[in-house]
């Protein structure tokens, strides 16, 4: 064996070894970044209550309408913010009493609440209705029960839409006027009949404008929380097992990639050895020739 070969050889074997080396602590690391999830869905209850109600809140504020003008331009911005808090307890009861007491604590509303589930695999799904300025307190308090699975805020702005929906009823208000005017000129009884109709249909539409409008009050103003709790032990696992994890997993998928190059190195043999071969006798046929 030539001191050549047993350097390339040793190099080869480095790598190699490297390679293996590379695959196991991205493993390992791996392991600590994974949440393990084996909570059932809690999605289903809040898109089953979302269209339901929806809590609106606003902010007033003033924006300069020009660079060097000292008037004022008062804008009153219609939102909709809503917390969603995932989270896990071995105890369940305690960690129910204490959401429920933080909740009232800070003036919170429970608005819509469903609790399933026998003893050991319970569930809990709370809407909560916060004042704003509660809003965040709120929050950092229920972030702190159990162990959170999940967490996100997120805010629309509904300024746009709160406008349209005043443009509508104005304008409903103006034919609705028009409507009425119009009875008192007289006419057919058929003519009189479609006016009434018609002025009913606009009632109603005004109705449920109100109600939509409603929602924006600055008496029923709340943002929203969507808290979960699911019951469940927290799953410990240790060094060693994770050692034997990665170790296991790393040996699989290195012995794959091995075979995987084996035969792609072999394939690309025979492909060589077979171009080489018809390139000898193609040589050989011309050289008959």
């Amino acid at each position: 064996m030539s001191p050549d070969f047993k350097k390339r050889l040793k190099k080869a074997i480095w790598w190699l070894l490297a390679l293996f080396m590379v695959l196991f602590v991205f493993r390992f690391i791996y392991g600590y970044t994974k949440q393990i999830d084996d909570s059932p869905n809690q999605t289903q209850f809040f898109d089953s209550i979302s269209n339901t109600r929806r809590n609106y809140a606003s902010k007033k504020y003033e924006v300069q309408s020009n660079a060097g003008s000292q008037s004022a331009v008062h804008v009153d911005q219609k939102y909709e913010k809503i917390a969603e808090i995932k989270t896990k307890s071995s105890e369940f009861e305690e960690e129910e009493k204490l959401a429920r007491a933080r909740t009232e604590n800070l003036n919170a509303l429970i608005q819509f609440e469903q609790k399933s589930g026998n003893k050991g695999y319970r569930k809990l799904d709370l809407v909560i209705g916060v004042p704003p300025e509660n809003f965040d307190s709120l929050y950092q308090q229920l972030i702190k029960i159990g162990k959170v699975q999940a967490k996100q805020i997120t805010k629309k702005d509904k300024t746009n839409e709160y406008k349209e929906l005043n443009a509508n009823k104005q304008s409903l208000e103006k034919t609705r006027i028009s409507l009425i005017n119009l009875k008192s000129k007289g006419g057919k009884i058929e003519e009189y009949m479609d006016l009434e109709n018609r002025i009913l249909e606009i009632e109603q539409q005004l109705q449920g404008l109100g109600v939509s409008l409603g929602d924006f009050d600055d008496e029923n103003e709340f943002c929203t929380v969507q808290f979960s709790l699911v019951e469940g032990k927290e799953v410990k696992i240790g060094v060693m097992q994770r050692v034997k994890v990665a170790l296991e997993w790393t040996i699989k998928t290195y012995m794959r990639l091995m075979i995987t190059l084996f035969f792609i190195t072999l394939f690309a043999y025979f492909v060589l050895r077979g171009i080489d071969r018809w390139k000898i006798l193609a040589h050989l046929v011309n050289k008959n020739d």
